[in-house]
Parts: C-alpha cells; structure tokens; sequence
C-alpha cells in the first residue's frame, strides 16, 4: 500500500478563483480548478469543461503575479522554432495556494524526468537567478522598492506635469504606432503609461511593477474598465518575469538624476533584450547628458561654510578641527541637485548621447565622457553643470522631454558636481576634462570628475595645461538644494535671453544612426554672462 505522500503525488487538486482562456474576455473568466493527474496537468471550469489537459512536458507555465498564472501548451514546428498555440490564465484564491501550486508543478515536472528547457526569453522559468539581484545590494533594492511602493511618491512624479504631459502627448500623438499592438510598461509604478498606452488602441498592455505599487495598479486600472480590460498588471522584476508573447513596443520612465541613477536603464535594456520584437520601438528612444562648466560663487561658499563646524576647537572641552578636512572633502563629494540659473554656464554645452535601442546592459557599467568647452567670459570656473533630455521617436510626432535650465522645472531638476579647488578661466580659454561614471551595487554611480584649463591667447597650440581640479562624488547621496533660484542681476548691456528652448534641442531622423556625431559638443551658444563676482560688485 502506497503511502500518503505518493498517493498525493499521483493526484493533486487546486482550486482556482478563475479560469478563461487567454484570447477570451475577462467577463468570460469563472471559477474552476486544476488537477495533476498522471503525466498531465488538467483545467477545468465551474462546469467541468476542460479548457486545458495537456502533458506537462508540453506545457510551459508563466507567473504573471502574486496569484496570477498562464498555462501555456507547445508545439514544435518542423523548422524547430516554438510557438505557443494555445492558452489559460489562472488566477488562485490566494497567495499560498498559488505558491503551493507552482511548487507542486515544479515537484511533478522533476518526477517525471520532464526537462523544462528554456522559455522563448531565454530564461528557465525555475532555475533562473534574477540578473538584478546578482549586481544589485539586496539593502538596496528593498529600500528601492519600499520607496516606489508608496503612493505619495507616485504623486509626487504624477505632478511633475512636464513629464507626465511629455509622455502622455509622446504616445496619444503616435497612435499609429500602438493601435492593435501588444506594449510592455517596463517599471509600471502607477500604471498610468499603460492607461496612455491603452488610450492610444493597444491592442494589449503587459504593465511589469516589482514593487507594492503593482496592486495599486491593479486597482486604479480596474476602476478604468474599459481601458483596463486591456492590461494585465505582473508583479515581479522585468528580469525575472515570462510573458506569453513578444511587444511591439517598450514603455518605461526609467530616468533618474543625470539620467543613469538608480540604474533602471539597464532594467529597461534587458525588456529590450527578452520580449521586444524585431524593429519594436521604445518610447523614450534616445536619452542625452549635457554638461557645461559653471561658475556660482554663492553655492561654492554654501557648501564650504557647511565644515565650519568642524573648525571648532572647544566643542564642550573637545577639539574637533581633526575632522575639519574630512568633513570639507565629504560636502564635496555630494552632488547638488537644484534649479540654478543658466546664466551661470560659462561655455556652450556638449551632450553625450545613449542609444536605447542599440546600447549594450554592459556599457551602462562603465560611462566616460571626454570634455571640452571654450569659456566664454572671464570667470571662476566651479564645476561642472549636467541636465539630460529623451526624445520619444514616433512614426508621426518626435516628442522631446528636457530638464534643461531655463526651461520648466521638472522633478529631477538639474545636477552640479563642484571643484572644491576652483579653476580660473579668461574669455576664451579652452577647458578639458573627463566625466567618468562607474556603476556600484547600491544602484547609483560614482562620479570621478577632472577639469583643467589650458593656456590660452597667442601660442596657445604650444601651451600645456595651467590648472587642474578633480573630485570624485557619489551620485547615490546628493545634496537636495531646493531653494528658489538665486536673483542674478544683468549687466547694464545685456539682455535677458533663455539659455534653450525646448524647440531648439532636436535631432534630424538620420543622425539616430551616427552617435559619433551626435558625441560632439553642441553647436548652440549659451547666453552671453557675465562672472558672478561681476554681477555681485
């Protein structure tokens, strides 16, 4: 006589809250339950039809959420490849019995010998370790996700309403690049690019949430039905998740301060890499990092009056001047995160150019940007100035987002890294330098950043370099600076004029294809200033 444990093995029954087909209506959907019976994994509604009983070795089982499941049979065709004929969503009563399920499968599966080979993305759907998981410090990733796990901080980028009418005008303007196509919103949040894409005719939007947010989603897209019945919300990592098919498009904000923090543009890389179909389009298409070297006397000061305390001899009976030194080097390792002036850019600005439909995962490791500027007034040179803009490219509309000073004040503001040995710099002088950003696992980047003038006037090609200032800053810990802008006066004979327009930061379709190009420095020039010492006498 077989003991229990085998008798369950050979049988097992679970119930489900849901059962319908994947190509049907949710409305469709009713209650059922699933039987592993033999070498077989049966389905069965309310009514005990069987709307699947297939081998397990046929079957391919993706996890779309908590208790979200599809079961998907195989068929190989004679050139080998594999499509997926048909298929059935599950949805179970709970987390735990959806748990035990998927364990069960796993446990039947190795008891008949039954290779579960590789999913159409290229990952086994069981043994797979999450690439994110290996580069990123699980302290990290849970303060990551705690973080956009909350509402308010959804809120916060809702109202950023540059960028959430940017996205919103990107997508319903190219209509004809969703309609009747299946999207995939890399880093859902909210769901509300998944509703702009359902807007726009999607024929269906998968929306990939890892953190707590994914059932805030499902809420806010139920309470929309008729664009919800168009999206299914997947709790979980871009890069742990299976999909049933492929996308024609990639969706995703995956931009943080300076563009690279956080370090989603590599999550957004990989969706393109697993489910984006041949000739797919991602919205944003190309993202873009401007850097000009800046003087601001007033900011320099701010930061360097910061380690006074630490001057202090006779703190109760303690002398704390020891620490002075450190305390000054680690104000300037932090970088300034703030609206500022563009009158204080002291040369025009050049961009550095990142490709999201070609660039490689691994080349977000690892990011150096050779500078070179010619100084425009005779100033105090105090680092160095970056902002980004994506441009969304569209079959009929090409939407630019930019975070440029001047132009409207987004939630990401504008960065600064500052020398804590200024340079000086004539009119006309040129400067050089390097940017470099390395990747570290607590998802931000370490920036080592060197500026030099050279000599200039007559002779100059001869010269070498008279000044040299580096720093090195961590773009994790930045100094949040939200003050209001600080009153600049003009000069007599100067006249007030925006250092970009929006309209006049664009690139021609045929220069998508030439980034060495689009790598020189920019040929706008920034708005005439004069030195902040000028303006402050």
């Amino acid at each position: 006589m077989e003991d229990s444990a085998a008798q369950k093995r050979k049988q097992r029954e679970f119930a489900l809250a849901s059962v319908s087909e994947v190509s049907s209506a949710p409305s469709s959907a009713s209650p059922g339950v699933s039987l592993f019976a033999g070498d077989r994994l049966q389905i069965l509604n309310e009514s005990r039809h069987v709307a699947l009983n297939a081998y397990l070795s046929a079957i391919q089982l993706f996890r779309l959420g908590p208790i979200e499941s599809v079961c998907m049979v195989e068929e190989s065709e004679a050139d080998k490849q594999t499509s997926y004929s048909s298929g059935v969503a599950i949805q179970f009563r709970n987390e735990e019995e959806s748990e035990a399920f998927h364990c069960v499968y796993q446990q039947w599966k190795k008891g008949f010998n039954v290779q579960g080979g590789n999913l159409p993305n290229g990952t086994n759907a069981i043994t797979s370790k999450s690439k994110f998981d290996e580069k990123i410090e699980s302290s990290s990733a849970k303060m990551y996700f705690h973080y956009y796990g909350q509402l308010l901080h959804q809120q916060n980028m809702l109202q950023d309403y540059v960028r959430t009418g940017t996205y919103y005008a990107a997508v319903l303007e190219n209509r004809a690049d969703f309609v009747g196509r299946v999207v995939i919103d890399v880093g859902a949040g909210s769901g509300i690019l998944s509703l702009f894409a359902a807007q726009a005719g999607a024929k269906h939007v998968y929306a990939v949430e890892a953190s707590e947010m994914a059932e805030y989603a499902r809420k806010l897209i139920a309470g929309n039905p008729i664009l919800g019945q168009r999206i299914t919300v997947i709790k979980g990592k871009v890069e742990d998740v299976e999909l049933p098919e492929k996308a024609d498009i990639l969706i995703s904000e995956p931009m943080g301060t300076l563009l690279v923090n956080e370090r989603m543009l590599e999550s957004y890389v990989i969706a393109r890499d697993r489910f984006l179909t041949p000739n797919g389009k991602m919205f944003p298409t190309v993202g873009r990092i401007h850097m000009a070297p800046f003087s601001d006397e007033y900011l320099f000061v701010e930061i360097a009056n910061k380690a006074l305390f630490w001057r202090q001899q006779n703190y109760y009976g303690v002398d704390l001047t020891p620490l002075h030194g450190t305390a000054f080097q680690g104000y300037f390792s932090q970088p300034v995160v703030d609206a500022f002036d563009p009158r204080l850019l002291i040369a025009a600005p050049m961009f550095h150019v990142l490709d999201f439909t070609k660039i490689k995962e691994e080349e977000l490791y690892e990011i150096d940007i050779p500078l070179k500027f010619t100084a425009t007034v005779g100033a105090r040179l105090h680092g160095l100035a970056c902002w980004f803009d994506v441009l969304f490219n569209g079959s009929t509309a090409r939407r630019w987002l930019t975070t440029a000073p001047g132009s409207p004040t987004t939630h990401w503001y504008q960065l600064r890294c500052v020398l804590s040995q200024p340079i000086y710099v004539m009119a006309g002088q040129e400067i050089t330098g390097r940017m470099h950003l390395i990747a570290h696992t607590a998802q931000s980047y370490t920036i080592y950043l060197k500026l030099s003038a050279k000599t200039w006037g007559p002779g100059a090609e001869q010269g070498g370099i008279l000044q040299t200032s580096s720093c090195k800053l961590d773009l994790k810990e930045p100094y949040y600076r939200m003050s209001q802008l600080q009153a600049y006066p003009l000069a007599q004979d100067q006249q007030p004029q925006p250092l970009l327009q929006t309209q006049d930061i664009h690139i021609q379709s045929q220069e998508l294809d030439e980034v060495e190009m689009m790598q020189q420095p920019s040929t706008k020039s920034c708005a005439q200033i004069d030195s902040l010492m000028q303006n402050a006498s």
